[in-house]
């Protein structure tokens, strides 16, 4: 039976058990595989070299899978050229390679509603006034514009109203913050940024001005930077404990994604678990062999997207490290792996939006 989106797209985010779960990763999988294999010579080649069999499903385990850094290296699209509406940029520093992904209008559209049924999930379907912990330049500098710039430009779809925190010299806008939380108040705030320059830009500067805002009821989603705080002693914990002091009362979800598979994010839940949902899994590999590590044991996450269909990114071994925590059964409620990322691995390049904006 053909693998199609829209059947997935139908279910709820996060409502699959594992035995489902696994039975239609090794359907769609299998038959992105071979479709890539049929439209992507590069790829082709590669799996001729792994001596893959494409022609018959194979289970999640045994697809093969590409390192994250081949996208600096080659430009791999299964699309022509003609049909490619987006080219996305992965993060990176000054002198760096950056990963180039090819987007056709189907892509972008499976990107953009994916991404709004894993964050609707957890903020309902109504738009939230909203502030971007960042500045407005972003969208317009061409240096920034890679993914911390998609992904703020993605967020603003679920905001209304939208303001950013900082001006274009990277500095807090307290007034403008100040009155739009008096606009709002008694409504539910919605507030995203890059985990680095949240606590950068956004707590150190309230904290030297000795201000706090007071945030009724707000909803904080932040993304990567994660290197550069772990070398100031910053734990989740205490960011966590900062936004509260700084912000006010505002539930935290950080999440875990990268411009190879832009859409398929792993949003972390009420108990600090980051989760699979319907639309991405994840496995664990051991670097001394890649074999498939047991759950509670560190190795290298793996991550696996039904959604790239115009570039062969749908199992992709990343240089993050992490362990599965447990699977179908976290405390809050949602079916599916979680896990946890304990960060980069030893001598891996910076890449996080949030490590190479300070880079640069």
């Amino acid at each position: 039976m053909a693998f199609s989106l829209e059947e997935v797209l139908a279910l709820e985010p996060y409502s699959l058990g594992k035995e489902e779960k696994r039975a239609l990763y090794i359907r769609a999988l299998s038959e992105l595989t071979r479709v890539h294999a049929g439209s992507c010579r590069e790829y082709c080649r590669i799996l001729e070299v792994l001596g893959h069999d494409f022609t018959s499903d194979v289970a999640p385990e045994n697809q093969p899978m590409l390192p994250v850094r081949l996208f600096k290296k080659y430009e791999l699209h299964s699309v022509p050229r003609e049909e490619i509406a987006k080219v996305m940029t992965s993060s990176g520093t000054s002198g760096q390679q950056v990963s180039k992904i090819f987007l056709d209008k189907r892509n972008v559209r499976a990107q953009t509603r994916v991404l709004t049924e894993i964050i609707g999930s957890f903020i309902g379907k109504k738009r939230l006034p909203l502030i971007i912990l960042d500045t407005a330049l972003v969208k317009k500098e061409r240096a920034m514009f890679s993914a911390r710039g998609a992904g703020i430009v993605g967020f603003t779809m679920f905001g209304r109203d939208v303001i950013y925190a900082l001006d274009e010299d990277m500095n807090l806008n307290i007034p403008e913050v100040q009155a739009f939380l008096e606009k709002h108040m008694g409504e539910k705030i919605l507030l995203f940024g890059y985990t680095y320059m949240i606590w950068q830009y956004v707590v150190q500067a309230m904290r030297e001005a000795g201000i706090k805002f007071a945030v009724e009821n707000g909803v904080l989603f932040h993304i990567g930077g994660w290197k550069k705080l772990k070398a100031q002693a910053v734990s989740p914990q205490r960011f966590n404990e900062s936004i509260f002091e700084t912000l006010g009362n505002v539930s935290i979800h950080n999440y875990y994604g990268m411009a190879e598979q832009l859409g398929s994010v792993f949003v972390e839940c009420e108990h600090g678990h980051m989760h699979c949902s319907i639309y991405s899994d994840v496995l664990i590999r051991r670097p001394g062999d890649f074999s498939v590590a047991n759950p509670g044991e560190k190795g290298l996450i793996e991550l696996m997207s039904l959604l790239p269909t115009s570039y062969p990114g749908h199992v992709l071994l990343t240089e993050d490290e992490g362990e599965i925590l447990g699977e179908d059964d976290c405390l809050c409620g949602r079916l599916g792996k979680y896990f946890k990322i304990h960060g980069r691995m030893a001598g891996a390049e910076l890449r996080g939006c949030s490590d190479t904006y300070e880079q640069r």
